[in-house]
């Protein structure tokens, strides 16, 4: 069963959305503020946090910060706010959607089930993978290269993954940013080529013998692998 961190400070949403996603089979648990949150999500280890950006103590963008510096776990924030440049804010921060109050809980729990589709955390077949010096754990989202810990940016790291778990495909940008941004990503296509170009100065120093991110012209990206994974 997965699990979610609901934070939100408004008692009665918060109750709705539990018993709706309790409904659709999650495992929930609540927090009402912003000290609350960073507690449970250090104890839960949640597989998706449910946001409110109005939070007492500590805000939903410092709660977000928190969960970024520590992990890729999804994040979608709830918010009253909805305006263009607060949405941009949250998805720039690493935010994995945003919903604007107010909203159906049906339509959460639908936005609860993309993004968790979409998530490499729900990778279950061989956990790690090696792909010559670079090693790449699919579920704690760690990745080392001869050894050495990589950092990558959260929104890098989830293509990186995305990539690694489907080598020698090749996909177009559309497919990427469906795959890795959302449907409901408005931005330009040439976000991906900014991440692929991020990416590959963080992979610098994997040897060439082993494998690439490979641009195909007029098509789109591939993680090539020629060593034995």
């Amino acid at each position: 069963m997965k699990s979610i961190l609901l934070v939100e400070d408004e008692l009665v949403i918060s109750r709705v959305l539990k018993a709706y996603l309790q409904k659709a089979d999650y495992q929930v648990w609540q927090a009402e503020d912003g000290d609350e949150a960073t507690q449970l999500f250090d104890e839960r280890k949640p597989d998706l946090v449910l946001l409110d950006v109005m939070l007492p103590e500590r805000s939903g963008w410092e709660v977000l910060q928190y969960i970024r510096e520590k992990s890729a776990c999804p994040v979608i924030m709830i918010t009253a706010l909805g305006q263009t440049d607060q949405k941009l804010k949250g998805l720039n921060q690493g935010a994995d959607d945003y919903i604007t109050k107010p909203f159906e809980a049906e339509e959460v729990v639908a936005r609860v089930n993309a993004v968790l589709r979409r998530s490499t955390i729900l990778i279950k077949d061989q956990e790690t993978k090696f792909f010559g010096s670079l090693k790449i754990n699919f579920q704690s989202h760690n990745v080392t290269l001869h050894g050495l810990e990589l950092l990558f940016h959260p929104r890098d790291l989830s293509l990186l993954l995305f990539l690694a778990q489907n080598p020698n495909q090749t996909f177009t940008r559309e497919q990427l940013i469906e795959q890795v941004w959302g449907m409901d990503y408005g931005g330009s296509d040439r976000a991906v080529d900014l991440a692929i170009k991020r990416i590959r100065k963080t992979l610098e120093n994997w040897p060439a013998t082993e494998g690439e991110i490979k641009t195909l012209r007029g098509v789109g990206y591939q993680f090539c692998v020629y060593q034995k994974q």
